[in-house]
């Protein structure tokens, strides 16, 4: 043994060899210093806690969900501040990354049985479908471009296959569900204080070239600007912060603890306001069906009288009145309940009597990745790339077909009718029951708002989708554990 061995951390400096090493460390990082600049520093100064970071990724995979999750908030957003680099193929890194710290993680353990039972379940075996399906359209003779079916794949399919099944390997705990429930509202009420510096003090330097590079065409209407917080555009923005404020609603009528309950007061006012100063006319659409469905959820007759008659009360004030008309947002928002005055929506049905007679003989469409934003850059030439899409029910029609689009339609459905089963006749946690209830409506809302916009498989509202269905199919395992919960905190006076 070393007779340094039991000595202080100082007295080790009286080594020859360890003082060499330090001044040969030091004469090395000031040369890369020197010849590699600041950026050159900044890496080597990253580097310590990037280690720590992923020693604790591998040893708890759970945190490369976290990574997930907040990635998926900011990857768009940083987009506009740092250029040139795919952030976006951050997502499927770190969802890879994880299953690869799953695997040496669990190399000699056996992965809990309990969480292993439901990952064989029919929730991941629809999502499988739909990927197969997805695979499946890599060969369809319309499509013009493999690499952007790669593209387009991903958001399309690839992120519900593979984000299931990690909330039933490592996700599956009430305190991560709770986690879950924390960084979604965190982050959307950062969203809606992004838009309110965008709205109050203009857009930052970065925004504004953004704006000035064809943004403006569809965030500056007559002068007025739309607010899109950090995310890619103001229509993402508005259907994903009205998501997080219907959810926020209900869980503020849940939650029994005042702490709880005020922080998701939080998240309903952040969420509202984000959907209108979007001016996303569409966005309106998620709290209204979304609360539409949980009045059904209570399965109580006042509650259903009381709740539709607040429902009617809102549909009557945009439809029926102008008050409010003079405030920008009110006024846009209500072109949305009378959309045969609408220029825009006419547009729309016109491109849909295009796509109707192009795919008249195409049940499997154009090919994904043939449309929208992926068919500009990739196959610009292609008759899809031309048009329009605007809904995502209309996308997938456009590259799927009218068999993909029924098969998607089938899937969604009854996921959304089994989690409303599970939850109405199975949960007994009343706090359990009102997250669930949450998330099965949250999903309604955003499909509603889907037939007009291209929300639903856009970052970050895919990924908060994909896990709220997996957290409903495990419904009955974490009643159990509330309930368990609740029981040993009244044991001990809690």
């Amino acid at each position: 043994m070393s007779i340094l061995a039991n000595k202080p951390g100082s007295y080790k400096l009286n080594d020859p060899f360890v003082v060499v090493l330090l001044i040969f460390t030091a004469v090395l990082l000031g040369y890369i210093i020197a010849t590699g600049g600041i950026m050159s520093a900044l890496v080597l100064l990253s580097l310590p806690p990037m280690l720590i970071y992923f020693n604790r990724f591998f040893y708890y995979p759970k945190v490369g969900l976290y990574t997930v999750l907040v990635f998926a908030f900011i990857a768009i957003g940083l987009t506009r501040y740092i250029t040139n680099v795919p952030l976006g193929l951050g997502i499927d890194f770190f969802l890879v990354l994880t299953y690869v710290a799953i695997f040496f993680r669990y190399f000699n353990e056996k992965l809990n049985i309990d969480c292993i039972k439901p990952f064989k379940n029919d929730l991941v075996l629809v999502s499988l479908i739909w990927f197969l399906y997805s695979v499946g359209e890599i060969a369809n003779p319309y499509a013009l471009s493999r690499t952007a079916w790669f593209y387009a794949m991903r958001g399309m399919s690839l992120y519900m296959l593979l984000a299931i099944p990690l909330v039933y390997l490592i996700f599956y705990k009430v305190k991560n569900l709770m986690g879950f429930l924390y960084i979604w509202g965190i982050f959307s009420i950062i969203c809606s204080l992004k838009a309110f510096q965008q709205m109050s003090f203009g857009p930052d330097s970065y925004e504004q070239v953004w704006l000035d590079s064809g943004g403006a065409i569809t965030h500056l209407i007559n002068g007025e600007l739309r607010a899109w917080g950090i995310y890619s555009d103001a229509g993402q923005f508005g259907a994903a912060q009205a998501h997080a404020g219907a959810f926020g609603t209900i869980m503020f009528m849940h939650f029994k603890d005042w702490k709880k309950k005020i922080f998701f007061l939080f998240v309903a006012i952040a969420g509202y306001y984000g959907m209108m100063v979007s001016g996303t006319r569409g966005a309106i659409i998620v709290p209204g069906a979304a609360l539409a469905l949980y009045l059904i959820h209570r399965k109580n007759l006042f509650v259903i009288i009381i709740g539709s008659f607040i429902l009617f009360t809102v549909y009557s004030f945009f439809k029926f009145t102008s008050i409010g008309e003079s405030n920008q947002f009110i006024r846009r928002m209500r072109t949305a309940f009378n959309p045969e005055d609408d220029a825009s929506y006419q547009v729309r049905l016109k491109n849909r009597e295009l796509l109707s007679v192009y795919l008249a003989d195409k049940p499997f469409g154009g090919g994904i990745g043939a449309a929208g934003d992926w068919g500009k850059r990739f196959s610009p030439q292609g008759f899809l790339a031309q048009i329009a899409t605007d809904s995502w029910y209309v996308q997938i029609w456009a590259e799927q077909g009218i068999v993909g689009l029924i098969l998607h339609l089938a899937i969604t459905f009854y996921i959304v009718l089994k989690g409303s089963y599970i939850l109405m006749f199975r949960i007994r946690d009343p706090e359990l029951f009102g997250i669930l209830s949450g998330f099965v409506c949250g999903i309604v809302g955003m499909m509603a708002a889907s037939y007009g916009n291209g929300v639903f498989g856009q970052l970050p509202s895919g990924i908060i989708i994909y896990i709220s269905m997996a957290y409903v199919f495990m419904g009955q395992q974490l009643d159990d554990e509330f309930l368990l919960i609740k029981k040993e905190s009244k044991k001990i006076g809690i």
